[in-house]
Parts: C-alpha cells; structure tokens; sequence
C-alpha cells in the first residue's frame, strides 16, 4: 500500500503542535464517510484516527479518574482521543502511551478519563492530542479471537492479523457511527431460531430484531446467552462482556460458549475493574463489528450482557463531565446513549434487490434489586423490540432457563404466528395465567377439583409445559426442530388427554 507522510511543526502560546499528514489507498464504507486505511498489525493501530493532526499539550492536574489538559489553540472536542506520556520518556513511544478521551472543556482546558490507570501520571506530563475520532480495521481474522475494548487482542494468540494479514483494500471502520436512517433501512428479516423453546414459542423473534433479556443477579442470564450464542442460526457472532467479574470470563468462553460457539465469534471484553472509558468503548466496539459484518450482507448476532453496565459506566463519566444526577442518579447522557446504541442494531441499509444484512440483537439488562421499573430497565424496554424476563422464583424451583412466560414479550410475535401456532400460543400463556393466578389456593390445598374445569384443565397441563420449558444448557439443541410447532404438538396431546 502506497503511503507518503508529511510532518511539521508549529509553536503557539507555548503549546507545541505536530502536524502529521498520510495518505494511503482503499474503500471506504458509504454512509460513514471517508475513512483512510491502517496497519491491523500494530497493536497501536488497532484503533487510530482517520486523519493525523496531533498537538502537544501538558498535564495541568489530577483527580481519582480524570485529568486536566491544557488546551490553549481550542483544538480538543468532546470525544476527542488524547495520549498520556511521562516526562521522562523521548519522542513518541506509543507502546508506553496511556489513552483517554476528552468528556467536557472549557476556558483553555479539557478533561480527560482515561482507559487504564492513572497511576503514576504527574503534571506537566506531555498529552498528545488526536483528530478525528477513531476508526478501526476488521476483517477475517478477527473471527474466533478475545479483545478488550480498544480491540488489542486478549486471548494470547498473538496480533489480530495473525497468519492471515488484512488486504490492503480492507475500509476502514468507524467504531460509533450514526445510525442508518430509518426511511432507508430494510424491514425486518425472517424468523430467528434460537435453539430455546421459552425463546422460540414465546418470544418469536425476526432477523435484525431487539430483545432485552431482564434479569436480576445469579438468575442464570449468563447460561442462557451461551445457549442462545451456540445454537442460534446466524453467521456471525459479536458477544460483549461488559462489567463482568474476571473470573467469570473465561468460564464463559470454555464453558457457556464452548469451543463450538466460538467458532463464527468475536468476543469483545472489558471487566468490572476496569475503567468506565472502557467499559463504554467495548460496547462501541462490539456494536462496529456487528455493523461491518451486517453491511457485508450477513445476519448477526449481537449479545451484549450488559447494557445497565454501559449505562453504569455513562454514568460515572457524565457526573465526570460536570453533569447534574437525575433519576437514581444516573445522569441526562444515560439515557440519550442508550436509544443511540441500540438504534444501531437492527437490519441494513435497504439496496433494493440482494440482502441487505441484519443485527439480531440480545441486550442483558441486570434489574437492580429485581425491580423491574427501575430506570435503566424501563428505558430500555421502551426502546426494544422486545423483552425476555427471568423470574427468580422460577429459578429457585429448579426449572432452567428461568423464562417468565407470562411477562416476557415479542413485538412481532402476531407477525410470525399464525393459524394453530397463534392458537396454541395464546391457549398456553392462558392456561399459564389462570394456573398463576390460583397457584397459592392449589398449593395450601383451598381448591376442590372438579368445581372450575378450566383450572382443573392448567393444574394437569402445568407440568406438561414446565417440562416443555425446561432446557439443560449442555443439550446440543437441533435450532430448526424447535419452536410453535411442538407447542402446537404439546396443546394439542394436553387438551386431548383432558377429554
């Protein structure tokens, strides 16, 4: 690849910029804008800006998880990417480099959070400043592999380019783009099999669909997305692990995953201990990879666990940024984020003919205290397309996954069921209602049989369709076998042996 560089430098009011300019060849995505291409190779380049106007600046002070950087020529913007380096170091050694990213500024000063610690980070510590925001490189050999939130590979097989370098023509990709308008994005696709008969019967769900999963803490939210990760029909994975203790990822990964759903799997990670900055970026970044596969006119799954961690870590970064706390604390930029992010997910640009690709996207939400209303949780179920709830009560008898039948929804249930599958779903969520409803009468034994048949009819079904909704997360589910039709089967032979 053809590149020529040309390198300047300018002084004023004692800040020293670095004006550094590429040029190189290759395509670019069309509704992102111009992006040129980098090197995936370098660790460094992993994410690198689209155009190289650096400028010199110094530390000016340091509080817990922010710092201050002097910005004399107003060249900083609002997520705008900055390098921390040590007094002592000389010259550009990014491998020493600590990043960050400006969230306010204001009278010839910016604040900056920082991606790792800020151990060790004195004033007067050189800051070089990046413009425009960050792009990044996927490709073939990103497929199977563990990065962190700033896409460095965290799985010990080496850079991401591997044996398999990126072709020189490989666009450049912007990590959070805007959305594509909705006039011109396609419909939604067709249906999702997702190897879950609680998903599958209850929640049908169509190609570039949304659903929260709505789940309070150790309800088994985690064995379910290994579930839904190796036996979905799709093309391509994007799984994002935000927020989650360390131990547990790679429990995950070998475990819920296994090596079978890591096959067509990028798997995108940034722990509890980790900082906000971070925490945020891999939901961005996992986001970026579902839409560069999608544009490639393949049907993705994106499972993200979760989206209250995001919001969590929003949160900690706008109260960084100077902005007041609102609705249990969580600040204004939460709750315009999320709709952001998860308008990102859905299906592709519509081309006319050919398919336009989908994001089928599975996003966690952890109910704090399992209250459902709370904000973060009821935000985000307006903005789904739909909700999957687990019902810790569920969970404490024993029966996995812990689908609440009756609570869980699908906004395009009545698109997908039809004839006898819309019957049988309808006879079973009314069957479950009024067995739920008399649950406490029928255990303390208060009820007579024989005085409602219809109850008597939910007491002799009810066990027919907790086995029915019963799953083991080891059982290697046939996704096409599963679905209405054998709820179909199941009211069927319930309501014959009643009569």
């Amino acid at each position: 690849m053809h590149q020529f560089r040309r390198e300047g430098r300018v002084s004023v009011f004692g800040v020293t910029a670095d004006l550094k300019e590429k040029s190189g060849l290759g395509d670019t995505r069309e509704h992102a804008g111009a992006r040129r291409p980098i090197n995936s190779c370098n660790p460094s380049d992993a994410l690198l800006t689209a155009a190289d106007l650096t400028c010199a600046g110094r530390v000016l002070s340091v509080n817990a998880n922010r710092f201050e950087i002097s910005d004399a020529l107003g060249l900083l913007s609002v997520g705008a990417r900055v390098r921390l380096q040590p007094q002592c170091m000389d010259g550009f050694d990014l491998s020493a480099s600590l990043y960050g990213e400006v969230v306010s500024f204001g009278n010839g000063r910016a604040t900056a959070m920082a991606f790792g610690p800020l151990t060790g980070v004195r004033c007067g510590d050189r800051v070089l400043f990046e413009r425009p925001a960050q792009a990044m490189v996927p490709g073939p050999h990103w497929i199977g592999r563990v990065v962190d939130g700033l896409a460095m590979p965290l799985d010990g097989k080496g850079p991401l380019c591997g044996a398999a370098r990126a072709p020189a023509a490989m666009p450049v990709f912007p990590s959070h783009p805007s959305p594509i308008p909705a006039p011109l994005r396609a419909r939604l696709g067709p249906p999702v099999h997702f190897g879950v008969r609680a998903l599958d019967s209850f929640t049908p769900a169509r190609a570039g669909q949304r659903l929260g999963l709505f789940s309070g803490a150790g309800v088994g939210k985690s064995a379910l997305l290994g579930m839904l990760a190796r036996h979905t029909d799709c093309d391509v994975r994007i799984i994002a692990l935000i927020g989650e203790r360390g131990r547990e990822v790679r429990e995950f990964i070998e475990r819920d995953l296994g090596p079978r759903g890591l096959e067509n799997t990028i798997v995108v990670v940034a722990t509890a201990d980790q900082p906000a900055l971070m925490r945020r970026q891999a939901g961005f970044l996992a986001m970026a990879l579902a839409e560069h596969y999608r544009d490639q006119g393949r049907h993705v799954l994106c499972l993200m666990d979760s989206l209250t961690r995001i919001a969590a870590a929003q949160r900690e970064i706008g109260l960084s940024a100077g902005e007041p706390p609102a609705a249990r604390g969580f600040t204004p930029s939460v709750f315009a984020l999320l709709p952001a992010l998860l308008e990102r997910a859905g299906p592709g640009l519509d081309h006319g003919s050919g398919d336009p690709g989908y994001i089928t996207g599975v996003f966690t939400v952890l109910v704090e205290g399992d209250d459902a209303n709370e904000p973060v949780a009821d935000h985000c179920r307006a903005s789904l397309d739909g909700h999957v709830v687990l019902d810790r009560a569920i969970a404490e008898r024993g029966r996995f996954p812990a689908v609440n039948i009756l609570k869980s929804l699908s906004r395009t249930a009545g698109d997908l069921l039809e004839g006898e599958a819309f019957a049988a779903y309808r006879r079973a969520r009314a069957i479950a209602a009024l067995y739920t409803d008399m649950e406490d009468m029928i255990r303390i034994g208060a009820y007579a049989p024989g005085t409602n048949p219809a109850l008597d009819e939910a007491i002799n079904f009810w066990p027919r369709l907790e086995e029915f909704l019963t799953q083991t997360r080891d059982a290697d589910q046939d996704v096409r076998g599963m679905g209405a039709p054998t709820l179909v089967d199941l009211v069927k032979t319930g309501t014959a042996s009643e009569g």
